[in-house]
């Protein structure tokens, strides 16, 4: 008999620049496909960060409910489907990318080690923040206290004050429906 394992909230940031739509279309359906998706963001097309010499990034967040333990999502979730989709992996932190996927928030685990830092450092990008702050809020109306509160304690003190991008209604609405089926 094995131990049971509680579900875990976690938030996964998303990010591409390269064929976007259909690579963030394939990573949803490849991370359905392993875990509960159960909450998807407001997308926007953003500037991209450090080189502007590239096509700009459509980036948004996912909430998932989870088994898997913190330190074992990138390595046996994530990686996979960056890897199932083409990423390549160089020196340059802000060279175009197909997918972009990284644990933002687990529960409301706060750690470091060389592996994973939780919260994770993107948090206080607008990109990152303002679509964790709108799932934040939804399920906040759903389970209102306990944990939302906690993982709310843990956003930056110094929060963005302006929309990461222009907001892609449509192509978040697709996502959701996604969702849905």
């Amino acid at each position: 008999m094995s131990p049971t394992h509680s579900m875990s909230v976690a938030f996964v940031s998303v990010g591409a620049n390269i064929e976007p739509e259909r690579n963030i279309r394939a990573a949803l359906t490849a991370l359905q496909e392993q875990t509960r998706v159960v909450g998807s963001s407001t997308f926007y097309r953003t500037e991209p960060i450090g080189r502007r010499d590239q096509p700009r990034y459509i980036n948004g967040v996912w909430r998932i409910e989870t088994e898997i333990p913190a330190t074992r999502i990138k390595p046996v979730l994530l990686r996979p489907i960056e890897d199932g989709l083409g990423r390549v992996r160089t020196g340059d932190k802000c060279s175009p990318r197909t997918i972009d996927l990284d644990l933002i928030l687990y529960d409301d685990l706060v750690m470091k080690d060389e592996d994973l830092t939780l919260p994770h450092p993107d948090i206080a990008r607008p990109f990152v923040y303002f679509p964790l702050v709108e799932l934040l809020a939804e399920m906040r109306r759903v389970q209102p206290g306990g944990l939302v509160s906690r993982i709310e304690r843990l956003l930056p003190a110094a929060t963005p004050t302006e929309l990461p991008g222009e907001p892609l209604d449509g192509f978040t609405e697709e996502l959701r429906q996604l969702l849905r089926h």
